[in-house]
């Protein structure tokens, strides 16, 4: 679907921003919420430290607010245009889905708030440790 060079192609599956091959996230995907978002110290196949600054990943909740809204958007048109409920219907569609993709949505922001700072390095000579 996504080419290994592309941006999407290494959010989705949350891989390293600049060398698009090791794990940014200690665990697979879980429920668990506490274990879900452990992400590694240094990417294991470049060497990139991940946590640029402290508090780095505070920024992320920007994009998992953004995440969040679009969410709830997309849950109000389905459940509402699509099947026709209620207002209060909706609301609990929306309130049960965004419950059920939190752990996805805070994963998600953590790997799009870095690749917003990391560039992609085809040659290994270029990579920043």
């Amino acid at each position: 679907m996504f080419t290994k060079e592309s941006k999407l192609y290494s959010i989705f599956k949350s891989k390293c921003p600049q060398c698009h091959e090791g794990d940014f996230f200690e665990n697979k995907f879980s429920f668990n919420v506490l274990k879900t978002t452990e992400t590694k110290t240094n990417c294991p196949n470049c060497n990139l430290k991940y946590m640029r600054e402290p508090s780095f990943f505070y920024g992320a909740m920007y994009v998992g607010y953004g995440l969040s809204v679009a969410m709830a958007i997309a849950l109000y048109i389905i459940s509402a245009v699509f099947f026709g409920l209620s207002m209060r219907q909706s609301l609990f569609v929306i309130a049960g889905g965004l419950v059920l993709l939190a752990p996805w949505s805070l994963r998600i922001s953590r790997v799009i708030w870095i690749h917003l700072f990391i560039k992609y390095q085809k040659d290994p000579e270029k990579r920043v440790k």
